[in-house]
């Protein structure tokens, strides 16, 4: 019997976090500012532990590297996507991701770029992003970083719960207070910050800018992505797609509302699944697993078939092909 892949979270620290994954989602988390839960990591900064199953005890970057066949003998290196809440109690440095190309040459060895999207959870009223910029070309880009212009610089975008955000390589962006999302990306952690409200850290210097590396990196002029996001009704749900090829190489998106039973079959090599509101199960291979809020997990190769039942909203999401 293949089950599903649970996996055990792994909780950051940092200084913009708050504590709302305990008091939302109900996590015993650390003492502190906890910003971040890595919900389905293989990333050597974080990987989650597999809670369950023949696969037990491992981590899940191991378990890649040894245990092809619930992943459907994937070439990649490394597991390539990585899933977050992150807890916004305070605004988020002002920073862009490097592509694939310009992280393999600049960073250590195997770490990816970074495209990356948000579900938000929640935002307070009046809350906002930073997302993109204004300046015409990189000369102008360098010069207003530099003169830390940044009320001329950087662009202020309205968001509330329930929004989906595509955020390419390139993108100068920033969560700010009071938002919460669920953030599927691609298995990174190189940020390049531009600006950080000169906060200091817990040595009471100023943290580290990374200015070259973000002039380097920004797509200039700003693109905002052109989503396609439709819905459509199948069984008891309805299902939205956020993101997907061609818009997105490196995953796809959906969100699925629930109110019954939804019977699905594989789109892609393996799935994962972040139960974010209510509680149901999943039935597969002749057995069914609980599901409540805050529950991840993988759907892998070897389960052809699926059934959720309940009352639940969730965000899955699927690698991209491998080129």
């Amino acid at each position: 019997m293949t089950e599903p892949i649970f996996l055990e979270p792994v909780f950051h620290e940092k200084i913009w976090g708050g504590r709302k994954l305990e008091t939302e989602f109900g996590y015993k988390i650390p003492d502190g500012k906890i910003g971040e839960l890595w919900a389905i990591s293989a990333h050597p900064n974080g990987p989650d532990v597999i809670a369950n199953g023949p696969l037990k005890g491992k981590t899940l970057d191991v378990a890649w590297k040894e245990d092809q066949e619930y992943f459907g003998h994937q070439q990649a290196k490394v597991f390539p996507l990585l899933t977050k809440i992150l807890d916004a109690n305070d605004s988020l440095s002002v920073q862009v991701h490097p592509d694939d190309a310009y992280a393999a040459a600049h960073e250590r060895p195997g770490e990816l770029g970074k495209t990356e999207c948000w579900y938000v959870i929640s935002a307070e009223p009046g809350s906002y992003l930073i997302y993109g910029h204004h300046a015409k070309t990189r000369e102008e880009l360098a010069d207003m970083i530099h003169k830390g212009e940044w009320d001329k610089l950087l662009r202020k975008v309205p968001v509330k719960t329930g929004d989906f955000v595509y955020v390419p390589s390139g993108t100068i962006h920033a969560l700010n207070k009071g938002i919460m999302v669920l953030e599927t990306q691609q298995s990174s952690d190189t940020t390049y910050r531009l600006y950080d409200y000169d906060r200091v850290g817990k040595d009471g210097k100023k943290r580290e800018l990374h200015l070259q590396q973000s002039i380097d990196t920004t797509t200039v002029p700003s693109q905002d992505p052109k989503l396609n996001i439709t819905s459509e009704k199948k069984d008891d749900a309805t299902i939205t797609t956020f993101v997907t090829a061609p818009i997105s190489k490196f995953f796809s998106v959906y969100k699925i509302d629930l109110d019954g039973k939804l019977t699905q079959t594989p789109t892609a090599p393996y799935t994962l699944v972040s139960v974010l509101a209510g509680e149901g199960t999943i039935e597969a291979d002749g057995a069914s697993y609980p599901l409540k809020k805050g529950t991840h997990f993988i759907i892998p190769n070897q389960i052809k078939s699926w059934t959720f039942t309940g009352k639940m909203m969730m965000i899955t999401s699927t690698p991209g092909q491998e080129e």
